[in-house]
């Protein structure tokens, strides 16, 4: 007689069973009334104010569980505007321009429009970097999902046939996940502090392209997570020098001593895909895992990116 038993791995319906059996149940004035709801099916219930801690697990829980399931093992970050046109549509821009001072902005996105080209390769590179021994997907993909260098960076994952990752926020105007965007890795966020969590929980290199308020408030607040030590450093490219050095005098941060002269090793500029991707494969085939945790704030030893 065998010894082995057949111990079941649950003895509770699962809640899908018992969702299914709430939604059949005959309709009487108690039954229809919400309150009778079951509360995780109950909408209204759930966008309370009083919710909100529910909804941030839940925003932090969703995207966390799927990517696990997905065997994604690390990403890599694009961040950028979503007002730079694809090279082959700059010209229409600048045509459509109606004054001196629309003329002149056409002209100056025209001018940046082969940074979606340079988004575009990188991903490509960094979608075949190989699977790790435990199979898990490296260096995949990871925008903000919407237009411009966001879609240049999905789609060149898809131009080498690998999946990517989109993190779409709701906004007071309609903004739909750009066609490149795996679907099964296609989520939608609420909050902004959670999206930007996601974006970086994963992360093991990054690039900022040319972009405004929402690409300035990503990528500071790396640079500020890094700076203090609250995450390990990592590769932080900036794409386009010229544009950097004329929207920020980073320099003149470090004159005032509201920075240390050592944060300006925090990232290095690039031009083009191929510096970038050379950048990020240089710097962990020597990184030191001893001390990548250390901030620049009071830091003896820096790992430079």
């Amino acid at each position: 007689m065998s010894d082995r038993m057949d111990v079941p791995k649950r003895v509770f319906r699962p809640a899908k069973q018992d969702a299914e059996t709430a939604r059949a149940s005959t309709p009487q004035p108690a039954t229809v009334h919400p309150a009778y709801k079951l509360a995780f099916q109950d909408d209204e219930f759930l966008l309370r104010d009083d919710l909100r801690p529910v909804r941030f697990q839940l925003e932090m829980l969703k995207p966390e569980l799927l990517m696990n399931e997905a065997r994604i093992g690390s990403t890599f970050v694009f961040y950028g505007s979503a007002r730079i046109p694809e090279p082959c549509k700059a010209d229409t821009i600048v045509e459509a321009a109606r004054t001196d001072t629309q003329r002149a902005i056409a002209e100056r996105l025209r001018g940046n429009a082969h940074y979606y080209e340079e988004a575009r390769k990188l991903a490509r590179m960094a979608s075949q970097a190989p699977d790790d021994e435990e199979g898990r997907r490296q260096f995949v993909v990871c925008s903000g999902g919407g237009p411009s260098i966001m879609e240049a960076a999905n789609r060149g994952a898809a131009d080498v046939g690998k999946s990517s990752i989109g993190l779409n926020i709701v906004l007071p105007f309609e903004q739909a996940p750009n066609p490149y965007v795996t679907p099964d890795l296609s989520f939608q966020f609420h909050y902004f502090a959670l999206r930007k969590m996601h974006f970086l929980l994963r992360a093991r290199a990054v690039a900022v392209f040319p972009g405004g308020f929402g690409t300035f408030d990503e990528m500071f607040e790396l640079l500020t997570l890094v700076q203090t030590g609250k995450m390990a450093r990592l590769p932080i490219l900036l794409f386009g020098r010229e544009f950097w050095e004329r929207v920020v005098n980073w320099e003149a941060l470090a004159e005032e001593g509201v920075i240390s002269p050592q944060d300006l090793r925090l990232f290095r500029f690039c031009e083009t895909a191929e510096e970038g991707w050379a950048r990020v494969q240089g710097y962990w085939s020597r990184a030191d895992a001893g001390t990548m945790y250390q901030g620049t704030r009071g830091a003896k030893k820096q790992v430079e990116g």
